[in-house]
This record gives C-alpha cells, structure tokens and sequence, in this order.
C-alpha cells in the first residue's frame, strides 16, 4: 500500500480551478493547496492560457481544456468524443484517472482485480452514500477481510464515458484512492498498448 501511496503522489496532470482572482486563478495541482497562477504562467505542468469571466482555459498534458469553478481537468486521459479514453500509465505501471460518481469527483486506479468499483469510507461520505443502506458483506483484501456494503451507483463518469446503475462496494475503513474494478470495466472494451490503455464502451 505504501508503493501505491508513492505512486499516486508522482502522478501529474490533474488540476482543478477553485476560483478567480482579476488577472489570476487559484488551480489545485495534483490534489494540492490552491495557487495563484496568471495568464501564460506554467505551474506544475500546467499553462493557464486564458481567463474569460467565470472560466478558464488551461492547457494540460498538450491539450488546451476549459474549466468552471469546482471542475477539474486530468492530463493523463483523452476522449475522442466516441465513448472511448485513453489513459496513461503512471511511473509505476498504474493507470490513475479522476472520474465522478453521482457527480462528484473521485480519483480512481484501475484494478482488473477487484470484481466492482470499491470506494474507501471518505469517499463514500463525500458522494452522499449510505453505508448502512447497502447489502452487508466480507471481502478479501490484502490487509485481511474487511466488512463492506454493496451499493448501485447511479452514474459512474470518466472521461467522455458515462455508465448508469453501476455496482460498488463501500469499505467500513478508509483507501488511499477508489479501485475501478470489474463492474465498470466489463462493459468496455479493454487495450493495452505499452504505457497506454484503451477503454471503449460496449454497452
């Protein structure tokens, strides 16, 4: 769990706008404290290309992507609008995205492994699900059997790609990021090329 705490913290490209200040915006970077980055200033990867009232522009792993006050951008996924992304592994190997559940952010890792998306005890607060409200179970982890809650995900969000009624899993206990297992993957198409991973959606 440690390496994958390492991992996480190496992996660039996500950034998010928590507002506007005049000629500046304040962007968190990879989960970090609000900065204020002005017009043309490159911080952490990321180029602020232009501010427009209540949005900006930010261009973010060579891509030129548009932000409202509370949404973020990951440089390390691409859409091409056909309900298919590309995502890039990090230093480790991992494929680490941010996606959204029921509409709120969620940092995700790919794991082929885990049967559904299985969410950690914050995560599950902060997306307003009930663990008590789900179907009580044990699962196997690599620290030993946990106790978990088996909820429907009303939608489950990455890139381009949008999926209804999905199952999870709650932990009682806390994760250092959400796994996006089996439930979400098994309606797509799976490529993996090198560093980089193909997902089309196939229903």
């Amino acid at each position: 769990m440690a390496g994958l705490l390492c991992s996480l913290s190496a992996v660039a490209g996500e950034v998010g706008l928590a507002g506007i200040l005049g000629s500046r915006a304040m962007l968190m970077i990879d989960g970090g404290e609000p900065q204020a980055v002005r017009v043309g200033e490159t911080v952490g990867g990321v180029r602020l290309v232009s501010i427009q009232g209540d949005q900006v522009v930010v261009e973010i792993g060579g891509k030129k992507r548009p932000l409202r006050i509370g949404q973020h951008a990951v440089g390390s996924v691409s859409a091409d609008g056909g309900g298919r992304i590309v995502l890039t592994a990090d230093g480790q190997g991992h494929f680490v995205t941010t996606g959204t559940v029921n509409g709120t952010s969620v940092r995700f890792l790919v794991d082929t492994g885990a049967s559904m998306i299985s969410l950690g005890a914050a995560d599950a607060r902060r997306i307003g699900l009930d663990f008590n409200r789900g179907q009580k179970g044990l699962t196997n982890t690599a620290n030993g059997q946990a106790v978990v809650s088996r909820v429907m995900l009303d939608t489950v969000r990455v890139g381009d790609i949008t999926l209804h009624n999905v199952e999870a899993l709650i932990h009682q206990t806390e994760m250092p990021v959400a796994l996006l297992g089996m439930s979400f993957l098994n309606r797509m198409e799976m490529q993996r090329d090198g560093s980089t991973m193909t997902l089309k959606k196939r229903f």
